[in-house]
């Protein structure tokens, strides 16, 4: 690494060198580092690391060739910044829902019981207070260990981070050093990416495997794939659970839209989240904070004050006397749970209205099965446009369209403006009726043809209430 020691800068995108700095040409998706070596050069790269040597060469550049350059650019990135994961207790939270929610609930936890934490998220990064916008789920490698950097300058004590399936793939948490990992569940998603669903499961998975023999590996053990997460790993083995005998054994009580009365481990908790799915995502949190050696009582105490997530089944009660939720559900299996939820606490009283769509360029398989979860579990559906990027929207509601019945289709309306899809479902939502905004969540843009374009569906909501 003494390469590291002459050079002024490191980056992986040639248009981001600079004079004096290293380049690390990294084979990516949509394009090859490799390609982009002369004009790294060009721009002022001293060192280049790869893993095929150019035929070309300069004399006064130093090349460094390595059997897998991404995996060399997270080790890069994390000794050019001191190793900041070692500083930290990091913990990694992977799973295909709740990801978000675990990981913030976890910061805000050890916020309230006066630690000074780092939360890399979805939603937003954090340093301690301080917050830094998302662009990923996970960072780039350099980004992730620049940010890792920061808290360990701030004096935090614990980062939290969410861990993609899609950054253990391309070896952006190479190099990091991981106190625990928390599995939340695994249903399809990405597989506008991953070849198979195996290639998905394998790449979560992957990051157990990884953990070192002094961290903790926690999984939802009521998941099938829970307890395949921890075949291989080194770290401590540790399971939650609502089904059947764990570590941490979850039981609910009562249930009610403004939260739900549960047990862990035969202590009872009064929270202020709704729906089973909560209820492991309650769990997870409990189990790391006691893995983490926190208190178990002052963990239960800080669990009743936590508040849900931005986006994540978030509610507003309209003056007539109707509720909307926004949740992010951009999956069949989350949606289905936030539905479920719905129907635990509405128990018959009112209709259930979803306005619903599905991502432009993404998993197309999986649009027919949300429109027709959305039916099974409805009143009233209403298809809408949901980040169409280059895609037409109508195409993709009519994707979604597809896996509806006759039945289903009787009580499914198709309005592409969003926006119009929302007022549609207020104007035939009655006292006691609950619409399910499901799909975007936190985010506050529609993406189309390349574009971002401001559209928040809370704000949305709340003008409608007003007007």
């Amino acid at each position: 690494m003494e390469i590291i020691e002459d050079v002024t800068g490191i980056h992986a995108d040639s248009r981001k060198i600079q004079p004096g700095y290293l380049f690390v040409a990294v084979k990516g998706v949509q394009s090859d580092g490799h390609d982009y070596i002369e004009k790294a050069i060009e721009n002022g790269a001293k060192a280049i690391v790869c893993q095929v040597l150019p035929e070309k060469q300069h004399a006064d550049v130093q090349y460094i060739k390595v059997e897998d350059s991404a995996e060399a650019l997270g080790e890069i990135a994390s000794r050019w910044n001191d190793e900041p994961s070692k500083k930290l207790q990091l913990i990694g939270v992977t799973g295909t829902n709740g990801k978000t929610t675990i990981a913030t609930l976890l910061y805000t936890m050890f916020r309230k019981l006066g630690y000074k934490v780092g939360l890399l998220s979805t939603v937003c990064n954090y340093i301690n207070d301080k917050a830094v916008p998302a662009t990923h789920t996970t960072p780039d490698a350099i980004e992730l260990n620049n940010l890792l950097a920061q808290m360990v300058e701030a004096g935090c004590d614990y980062a939290f981070m969410e861990v993609s399936s899609h950054s253990v793939v391309q070896k952006r948490i190479a190099g990091l050093q991981f106190k625990g990992g928390i599995f939340t569940n695994l249903t399809r998603d990405h597989l506008d990416y991953h070849p198979t669903f195996e290639d998905y499961r394998d790449a979560k998975k992957a990051f157990f495997d990884s953990l070192p023999a002094d961290a903790f590996a926690l999984t939802n053990k009521d998941d099938k794939n829970g307890m395949f997460m921890l075949q291989n790993t080194k770290a401590n083995k540790q399971t939650y659970s609502v089904l059947s005998l764990a570590d941490f054994k979850g039981r609910i009580i009562e249930t009610h839209i403004e939260g739900t009365l549960m047990s862990i481990n035969n202590k009872e908790v009064a929270t202020q989240f709704v729906g089973k799915f909560n209820v492991y995502n309650l769990l997870a949190v409990y189990g790391a904070a006691v893995l983490l050696e926190q208190n178990p009582d002052d963990v239960l105490v800080s669990l009743s004050t936590l508040h849900p997530v931005a986006g994540r089944f978030q509610t507003f009660r309209s003056p007539e006397g109707y509720t909307a939720i926004v949740d992010y559900a951009h999956t069949p299996d989350a949606l289905t749970n936030v539905l479920n939820a719905i129907h635990e606490v509405a128990a018959g009283r009112g209709n259930i209205i979803t306005v619903v769509g599905c991502g432009g360029n993404r998993d197309k398989g999986k649009r027919p099965i949300m429109a027709k979860e959305s039916a099974k579990l409805s009143n009233r559906v209403i298809l809408t446009s949901d980040n169409p990027r280059f895609e037409e929207p109508e195409d993709i509601i009519s994707d979604m369209f597809a896996g509806l019945t006759e039945d289903d289709i009787k009580k499914t309306i198709k309005i592409t403006d969003r926006k119009e899809a929302i007022r549609t479902a207020c104007m035939l939502a009655q006292t006691g009726d609950v619409i399910l905004i499901a799909g975007k969540g936190h985010e506050d843009y529609q993406e189309i043809k390349g574009v971002k374009y401001h559209f928040d569906d809370r704000e949305v909501v709340q003008e409608i209430f007003k007007s």
